[in-house]
């Protein structure tokens, strides 16, 4: 028996799995690979995540669910509703808690750029309008369930903008074509508080029922950022060049990716801010010093590259 499924091993999947597994509690993580960490109470097994007969067997007697999953980022609409369709069966099936890895998407822009559990859910992008449906059918399935909303991640293994933009450039020492206005405060949510509050809430009733916002520390700008990285590992600042937003509008009619990515833009033209008071005053918890996520950031990139030579 396996006390926890995960589905996904990106870097939040990972991290729940092996706060379960020092706490000596058994973890069945599931993954079209067949991938994962290594570690004795981690079973790790292929399987389609959106084939519900064969998730529930695989999640029989699981006391929790985590959608980790991060399926390909231009079929949003193709592939994340039966994958939440099944995890919402397999975890009704086994009598689970079922608990949602969310992001910001679904609040569309703010005119003040600020985010709180009691903004509405006003989403105009495709994107957006997925992850409002996935919450809302898990909540009308009638499983207990809870979502955990993150910003950008920072941290090992993280994908963003500033693993996808900034980390590149600083490599390579070149300049960095960002999407939006570098100047502008923009929140970034540490990996390992993502996965460590999705696992306090797991476990809370009274997250239950609720989404709530992942611990993150005060906004920074990405150009500030991007200066603590450089400093940390001894490079000059990396220089960031302001695409005209046309560019990857234009892009898009030809390029799938740059249409997704353009359709997300608003993130980056204006200040961006999740505010967590509500989540850290309920349960008791803080964010990470984001020192923290860009030291484990540089060892990660270290690491890749060491492994590459």
């Amino acid at each position: 028996m396996s006390n926890h499924v995960i589905v996904g091993s990106g870097p939040i999947g990972t991290s729940i799995a092996r706060i379960h597994a020092e706490r000596g509690e058994r973890v069945r993580m599931i993954t079209r690979s067949g991938g994962g960490p290594s570690h004795p109470l981690i079973e790790r097994v292929a399987a389609d995540a959106s084939d519900a007969r064969r998730l529930t067997e695989l999640t029989q007697d699981a006391a929790t669910l985590y959608n980790c999953a991060n399926p390909k980022y231009t079929e949003w609409e193709k592939l994340w509703f039966p994958m939440n369709d099944a995890m919402i069966a397999a975890t009704k099936a086994a009598g689970a808690v079922y608990v949602l890895t969310g992001n910001l998407y679904v609040y569309g822009p703010r005119p003040d750029g600020r985010m709180t559990e009691q903004s509405p859910m006003a989403a105009v992008g495709r994107k957006g309008r997925v992850r409002i449906k996935m919450w809302q059918d898990a909540l009308a399935s009638g499983v207990r369930t809870v979502e955990v909303r993150g910003s950008d991640y920072i941290g090992a293994g993280a994908v963003g903008v500033f693993s996808s933009v900034l980390l590149p450039a600083i490599t390579s020492g070149r300049a960095a074509w960002m999407p939006g206005d570098p100047d502008l405060p923009h929140s970034f949510t540490y990996t390992g508080d993502q996965a460590g509050t999705m696992v306090t809430l797991a476990h809370d009733e009274r997250a239950w029922g609720k989404a709530w916002h992942t611990p993150t520390v005060a906004p920074i700008t990405i150009r500030s950022l991007g200066e603590r990285y450089c400093e940390l590992v001894g490079k000059p600042p990396v220089k960031m060049v302001k695409m005209p937003r046309f560019m990857m509008r234009t892009a898009g009619l030809v390029h799938p990716m740059s249409r997704e990515l353009a359709e997300m833009d608003y993130q980056f033209y204006a200040p961006f801010h999740l505010d967590s008071a509500h989540t850290e005053r309920t349960f008791g918890l803080q964010p990470t010093p984001i020192e923290v996520g860009i030291r484990e950031t540089a060892d990660d990139a270290s690491a890749i590259a060491s492994r590459t030579m």
